[in-house]
């Protein structure tokens, strides 16, 4: 396995503007970074210029010590795996896992070894004398990664791997992916557009929009610190709820806000940068909140938002409960599922100062002075 390391990394097609701009990121040894983003950021286009299939319009790639620029794919020793499973139907899984290497004249002994060795790890080693047509689809995407495997490359490039699985198979096939990584300790990027799979799978994601970083850290810092609204509302499911404000007072402990209904809240953030008067949005995640029947009076300096439930999704342990507050601003919050609630009931939202997020009107984020602090009011 190898270090990468990108310095600004550009590529254009034609004259038209670039479709990813001046990326520079470091991939350590042994790592599995994520790239996340919505559809036509750039993702793609990136994990094509690690692999070869794209040329660079400027920049430096290095993978270990060698500059692979202008190297062919063969010779980047990388595998990739794709969203198509891409099997040789006529081929039995051991020949579709062994072809490969085969033709760059591997002896059969070594190769019946990496094989068999690779199809163990998979769990696959049962299936090697079936077609892929008689291969679930699961089965088939392990197919695809043993034949990666075999070939021992320095890195592993995973193009949205798991999206042709139906739901239950997805989650199945995540944690035998993650434990595949533990396993081979190989260094592995992975392109998906689904932030759950993002944040469970990487030791760093990196998140991209209109070719450009976003912002590139581990999971827990893009949640709970994010370096703009967008990655904001990116890692989060149900997304980050957001309402506009006007700052009303600054200190060293944070800012003191005045939302669009005329609550005054306080969030424990950095407050150097903001100026009193300034526009601003409090960001307010669904899981950091509580509902509270209304009337019930609001902890010291905690938010306390009254709003009405305009739908209940009863998830089991959960609720997603959607709520509408008096100048119209909608809410998420996710809800105790044992509890009872119903459409039409006048509630208080309930949240901690360091639960929450401001953001600026050009997007940059204030930072959070105590993001690990930042359970709902009751759980406090």
């Amino acid at each position: 396995m190898a270090r990468v390391s990108l310095k600004n990394i550009s590529k254009s097609y034609g004259s038209n503007d670039p479709v990813l701009h001046n990326i520079s990121l470091d991939i350590e040894h042994g790592e599995l970074v994520v790239l996340v983003g919505p559809s036509g950021c750039g993702k793609s286009t990136l994990l094509r210029v690690l692999c070869g299939l794209e040329d660079i319009s400027s920049g430096e790639l290095r993978i270990g010590d060698d500059v692979v620029n202008h190297l062919p794919p063969a010779e980047r020793g990388i595998a990739m795996v794709f969203q198509s499973y891409a099997l040789y139907p006529h081929m039995d899984v051991y020949r579709n896992m062994s072809f490969g290497l085969k033709i760059h004249g591997a002896n059969k002994a070594d190769i019946d070894k990496k094989v068999r060795d690779a199809a163990k790890v998979l769990h696959i080693d049962h299936l090697l004398d079936r077609l892929p047509r008689e291969l679930s689809g699961g089965q088939r995407q392990r197919v695809a990664i043993g034949r990666a495997i075999v070939r021992e490359p320095r890195l592993f490039l995973f193009d949205e791997p798991l999206s042709n699985l139906d739901a239950a198979l997805r989650a199945k096939t995540r944690i035998e992916l993650a434990r595949l990584h533990r396993d081979l300790d190989a260094t592995m990027v992975y392109v998906t557009h689904d932030q759950v799979e993002a944040m469970t799978l990487g030791d760093k994601i990196v998140v991209l929009n209109e070719g450009h970083v976003q912002q590139a850290g581990t999971p827990l810092a893009l949640y709970q610190q994010p370096a703009n609204r967008f990655v904001a509302t990116f890692i989060g499911s149900p997304t980050i709820n957001l309402l506009p404000a006007r700052v009303i007072e600054v200190s060293d402990t944070g800012a003191r806000l005045q939302l669009g209904n005329g609550s005054k809240v306080l969030a424990t953030v950095d407050a150097s940068q903001l100026q009193v008067g300034e526009t601003v949005e409090v960001g307010l995640r669904p899981e950091h909140c509580e509902v509270l029947p209304a009337g019930v009076a609001p902890g010291t300096d905690d938010t306390a938002l009254d709003a009405e439930i305009t739908l209940v999704e009863h998830l089991g342990e959960s609720n997603l409960l959607y709520l509408k507050m008096d100048d119209g601003q909608e809410l998420i919050v996710r809800g105790d599922g044992n509890a009872e609630v119903h459409l039409g009931d006048s509630v208080i939202v309930r949240a901690a100062p360091s639960a929450l997020y401001v953001f600026r009107a050009d997007g940059t984020a204030c930072t959070r002075l105590n993001p690990g602090n930042m359970r709902s009011a009751h759980a406090r």
